[in-house]
């Protein structure tokens, strides 16, 4: 399936203007960072960066077609790094859309899917050493249960826990569909309206690739390198994300002041809410499902 970005025509309308160099700092298939190409000036800079190496080809070629286009494999959280070694100074704009794409999650051989039979792997930086498997085949029933209720809020994450771990005495378990069985085996009720996996796989996922550390760090590191009137867009795709990011930037725009301490005067944050919360219309959700949970945050350097 292809990838269709979320969100699109909201995002390259917060970053219009913006001039010098722009990051897409999670490219996926290219989808918001063409879109962005065509609304930004022909002597703009568009670095793009992913960890996914299938990511990365498909911006090479991208690059390949614009020259105003830069590739880099990485992380986002590590963008200040990134533009040093890229002798990058000064970025305008920035968007992180975080979460996995289509392509991950409908190619089965990565291991993100319920839905299909797969190694138990779920890394988006295949060059990463930990996978799913791996972690599930030495992981504590505590360290399991943790991470599922904490990740996937699994309300029988210890039931869970303890089947995989009664599972793995007997067999190794290495693909995703015994994992879903383990799961659905597990649990004393189905849910109506979810997979009985969603929230377990969706779990690990965040766990084996520090989802979650990356976006605090990945936030932090955005905007130490904007410049002043700088924006930086945000699309998260669950809770846990999206707290993360309304937290962080409301911290920004109010200027961490201390809730119990009398203010006087004016308070000035070092930062502006641009779009507190956008979500997709019905159109959208109509002709591309994965937008239904999507949240655009934006956010402009002042300081």
């Amino acid at each position: 399936m292809q990838h269709v970005p979320v969100l699109v025509d909201a995002v390259v309308a917060a970053l219009a203007g913006c001039k010098g160099t722009v990051v897409d700092g999670t490219f996926g298939r290219g989808g918001h960072s063409r879109a962005l190409l065509k609304a930004m000036q022909t002597d703009g800079r568009l670095l793009v960066i992913d960890r996914d190496e299938a990511a990365i080809a498909c911006a090479i070629e991208l690059s390949q077609e614009d020259k105003r286009v830069q590739v880099v494999r990485g992380n986002f959280s590590e963008l200040p790094m990134i533009l040093e070694d890229q002798k990058l100074f000064g970025v305008s704009g920035i968007l992180l859309d975080l979460g996995t794409s289509s392509p991950q999650l409908d190619d089965a051989a990565r291991g993100f899917s319920f839905m299909a039979d797969g190694p138990l792997d779920m890394r988006m930086d295949q060059s990463a050493e930990l996978t799913a498997e791996h972690w599930l085949s030495t992981a504590t029933p505590e360290e399991m249960a943790k991470v599922f209720f904490e990740y996937g809020e699994e309300k029988y994450s210890r039931r869970i826990a303890r089947a995989i771990v009664e599972f793995r005495t007997k067999e190794r378990l290495q693909t995703t569909l015994q994992l879903v069985n383990i799961i659905r085996n597990a649990q004393p009720r189905a849910d109506k309206n979810k997979h009985a996996a969603t929230r377990v796989f969706q779990a690990i996922r965040i766990h084996i690739n520090d989802e979650l550390g990356a976006i605090h760090k990945g936030l932090a590191g955005s905007f130490e390198v904007l410049e002043q009137g700088g924006k930086l867009a945000v699309i998260s795709f669950h809770s846990l994300e999206d707290r993360i990011v309304k937290r962080t930037f409301k911290s920004w725009a109010r200027g961490d002041i201390p809730r119990r301490l009398p203010v006087m005067g004016e308070v000035l944050g070092k930062a502006r809410l641009l779009v507190r919360m956008q979500r997709a219309g019905e159109k959208e959700i109509a002709e591309n499902p994965r937008s239904r949970s999507a949240i655009l945050r934006v956010v402009e350097k002042l300081v």
